[in-house]
């Protein structure tokens, strides 16, 4: 399990937002390996719906920053043969609602590449999307669909949630020999800026990271639920209750030992995830709890989450998506069984 990663006191470093560390993230690995390329819908003159590749096209040019039909398939599609060959493509689906027409290439061939060829190919590549609510976007540009992806074998799910980790992560994401998803919460693409280390550097795939320590309640999130997260955390820190927040950073492989390690320290958890609560990721990890910590638990596993309907529009959304109070809500309740 690791904790949070600690800056070099000498490296150089920018302050930058999310978005800005995932296109600084992007540019160096691009400049170190001419094998990697991007590619999407408006990812090259127009740098991106969000701005997250501006600037590469002119570096780069048209052989390594491609911008493709509107056709989610055939991006993905094009991508995977592209890695099956030598490649390092890094595909971009403008908002997550919109790789559904892509799945199928995803899970039946991206993340099968491997074991249908028995080795001989591999598929390293990276999708990117946008995802998460809380922008006030039209329908199908908030959607939180991780579970889909991390029930697939051969995938890998990576969620930053600070601007040093997108740049650590992307990084290690596109080295990986394996495709990844790395999903983007653009409701904090520019909510903060953090200190990102200029040289290219990697963090690894598969550890959460301790966000805070606590002693009487563990709280697992991603994402841009990290941030309420923390402020109820630090609110309830002023009632005398200590909760521990791990940030899972990747969702499949999960990091049980530090899922495992943090509640048999607290013998309590609360999951909070912006996804709907049926299927969502918060029964698995309660599910890892149940079977490999059962006698170290002093309350039942508590989920704090979306709820099962669709993604609402405009000004819902601020009940949809579980913020501070109602985190702090499920802390205590915890906490005080």
């Amino acid at each position: 399990m690791s904790t949070i990663q600690q800056l070099d006191d000498d490296a150089s470093t920018q302050n930058l937002t999310l978005v800005q560390a995932v296109r600084d993230g992007l540019y160096g690995e691009m400049s170190r390996d001419d094998d990697v390329l991007v590619m999407g819908e408006d990812v090259g003159k127009n740098g991106g719906v969000f701005r997250a590749t501006q600037g590469l096209h002119d570096e780069f040019g048209d052989d390594r920053v491609i911008d493709t039909p509107l056709a989610e398939s055939g991006i993905v599609g094009t991508a995977i043969g592209m890695a099956a060959y030598g490649l390092k493509p890094v595909p971009e689906i403008q908002f997550m609602g919109f790789i559904y027409p892509a799945f199928d290439q995803i899970v039946s061939h991206a993340g099968r590449l491997r074991n249908r060829s028995r080795g001989r190919f591999n598929c390293p590549m990276v999708i990117r999307a946008p995802y998460g609510g809380g922008i006030r976007a039209p329908e199908h540009h908030s959607e939180s669909k991780e579970a889909f992806f991390v029930h697939e074998p051969g995938l890998k799910v990576v969620v930053p949630s600070t601007p040093a980790d997108a740049k650590g992560l992307l990084a290690a994401s596109i080295r990986d020999p394996d495709p990844v998803i790395f999903l983007e919460p653009k409701l904090i693409y520019r909510a903060f800026r953090g200190a990102v280390p200029d040289d290219s550097y990697t963090l690894p795939l598969g550890e959460a990271a301790v966000r805070r320590e606590g002693s009487d309640v563990s709280v697992f999130t991603w994402g841009a639920m990290t941030r309420p997260t923390m402020e109820a955390a630090e609110n309830l820190a002023e009632e005398g209750v200590d909760a521990e927040v791990i940030d899972l950073r990747t969702l499949s492989p999960l990091d049980d030992e530090a899922i495992l390690a943090s509640f048999k320290k607290t013998g309590r958890a609360v999951v909070v995830h912006e996804a709907p609560k049926t299927g969502g990721l918060a029964g698995e990890i309660t599910a890892t709890i149940q079977e490999e910590a059962l006698m170290y638990q002093e309350a039942p596993v508590k989920r704090v989450t979306g709820f099962d309907t669709p993604f609402p529009l405009y000004a819902l959304e601020d009940y949809y998506l579980p913020e501070s109070a109602r985190i702090e809500d499920g802390i205590r309740e915890a906490a005080e069984f």
